[in-house]
């Protein structure tokens, strides 16, 4: 079962690995250094090939852990357990670190592991943080697709009521391709899109007008770029972001449109 991603966990791993120096070094993680993080061993792993697959890192193995399937099975009476030995961290590893330092928070003892209450920053990077993605654009556009896929489940005045609530800076930034209201990426950015969701019914009917969970997280996934498994993830990181900004009123109102998990997913972030 594929394993999510958490961005203190990942930090962690990438600071450790930085801290031994430049070039491939041999790496291990005491206790101390994961203190606070609740990771199995497995997960622990996990992150690391992630890490590793992905670019943040060129990473050492021993056992065989890209092995065909073939060769798996003529090593069965002696399978060696994969262990993690050495790495380097990469220049993308390295901006990874300067992206989420400042969102993440050191206690007494210096840990990294302890990200920062998200309560008062932009809504963009509560977005980027609590979904694991990679950049502000990425949260930008997956909150755009959320947006869209939650006033397709309602009316249009409940769209609109919610809408003015939403007229706050979604990111301060001189970059001018970010610089919008939260209500802008609601109302969405696409003109046609945002016509035709106010012209049409709620989608509850029969088939498929009908958005049950499944279909929510499928277009979540489909029309925002991400993989299916982090589809829950990056909903919710949405959903919290969104609720900072909501009253009471309008959280409720919400939550009576969206669909059994979803709205679990919801009323837990």
């Amino acid at each position: 079962m594929p394993i999510a991603i958490r961005k203190d966990v990942a930090y962690t791993l990438l600071e450790k690995i930085k801290e031994g120096g430049q070039g491939m070094h041999d790496v291990s993680f005491s206790e101390t250094d994961l203190a606070g993080l609740d990771i199995k061993e497995a997960e622990l792993l996990g992150h690391l090939d992630y890490l590793n697959q992905n670019n943040f890192i060129n990473a050492e193995f021993t056992g065989n852990a890209y092995a065909e399937p073939s060769e798996v099975i003529e090593d069965l009476t002696h399978p060696e357990p994969v262990k993690f030995k050495a790495a380097e961290i990469t220049d993308k590893g390295l901006k990874f670190l300067d992206k989420v330092e400042a969102n993440l928070a050191k206690d007494s003892t210096h840990q990294r592991s302890v990200p920062v209450a998200t309560k008062d920053m932009p809504f963009l990077e509560k977005v980027m943080l609590k979904g694991n993605l990679e950049d502000i654009f990425d949260a930008r556009d997956v909150t755009e697709v959320v947006f869209r896929i939650m006033r397709d489940l309602m009316t249009t005045e409940t769209a609109d009521r919610v809408e003015q609530e939403l007229h706050k800076e979604a990111l301060p930034t001189e970059d001018k391709s970010l610089q919008m209201e939260i209500a802008d990426l609601w109302h969405d950015t696409n003109p046609i899109v945002g016509l035709l969701s106010r012209v049409r019914p709620p989608w509850q009917g029969p088939g498929i007008f009908k958005i049950d969970s499944d279909r929510f997280l499928y277009r979540v996934a489909n029309e925002g770029g991400t993989a299916h498994a982090n589809a829950d993830l990056v909903t919710t990181a949405v959903f919290s972001a969104t609720k900072d900004e909501l009253s009471q009123e309008r959280i409720q109102e919400i939550a009576s449109w969206l669909p059994d998990k979803v709205r679990t997913l919801w009323e837990e972030a």
